[in-house]
């Protein structure tokens, strides 16, 4: 992708409300009302989703299959925004697109095509930052849905950072440890400050991964300590929802699947 293809920092005086409402009693086969939209999220692998919803595509994070994403399939679809959380190469490989899609990959605010999305700058590691730099955690609403994707992070969220993103209404966060992903209960801390109403994990180990080259757990080391969550196994690797699916019935993991045999 070439650098005329960024979408520069374009700040705006926005102010991002928060959303309300969700719970447990979510089905990805309930009817939605005539006048509602809905959100597809598709998984990719690792922490790569394509967001599609109000006429959209958000790509995130699409990555070069090699360590932990050896074995996935190519994130390298058509979508109309790329947003990486940084230049690492299982988060922020950003060539051989089939399209000519935009790209944005720095903090601030932006608007593209109808849509705001913040990018909130984070610290990517445990030591302040030193090993790996800074994150960009992206948050915006889509299909009705508030939406925070965390990147590959394992540094702290500070009150700034809270204040900013508010209460999600769906939160991707990594949980599979490893220098730059929060371990299990780091990132079961972390949804505990955040209150959403959904949770996808991510940046896992799976069958993906060189085991010669990954150093995560599996997603099974997460669900082990969210003992106050109700656990959905999706089985696909796409999800549609609705805003009214969302209830404010307690937390809620979706574990998506991932087809190995496709």
């Amino acid at each position: 992708m070439k650098r005329r293809q960024f979408i520069h920092l374009a700040k705006t005086s926005a102010i991002v409300t928060l959303a309300a409402g969700f719970g447990a009693r979510w089905q990805v086969s309930q009817a939605q009302t005539p006048s509602e939209s809905n959100l597809t999220i598709r998984w990719l692998g690792h922490t790569s989703f394509l967001f599609t919803g109000d006429g959209l595509r958000i790509l995130v994070n699409p990555f070069r299959q090699i360590g932990c994403t050896a074995g996935f399939g190519s994130p390298k679809i058509e979508t109309d925004l790329v947003l990486i959380s940084s230049r690492l190469l299982d988060e922020g490989s950003i060539d051989g697109f089939p399209n000519n899609p935009a790209l944005l990959h720095e903090p601030g605010v932006y608007q593209f095509q109808g849509t705001q999305i913040q990018g909130i700058r984070t610290i990517k590691d445990r030591e302040r930052g030193r090993r790996f730099g800074q994150n960009v955690a992206w948050l915006w609403t889509q299909g009705g849905i508030r939406i925070l994707h965390m990147g590959g992070l394992a540094g702290p969220i500070n009150i700034e950072e809270r204040i900013l993103i508010g209460r999600p209404d769906l939160l991707l966060i990594p949980v599979g440890g490893g220098p730059k992903a929060y371990t299990p209960t780091e990132a079961a801390a972390v949804i505990a400050s955040l209150n959403p109403r959904l949770v996808i994990p991510t940046h896992y180990k799976t069958l993906a991964a060189d085991v010669n080259n990954c150093d995560l757990v599996p997603v099974d080391n997460f669900l082990d300590v969210m003992t106050n969550a109700t656990i959905r196994n999706v089985n696909s690797d796409t999800l549609t929802l609705t805003r009214s699916q969302l209830n404010d019935d307690g937390l809620t993991i979706g574990v998506m699947s991932y087809n190995f045999n496709s």
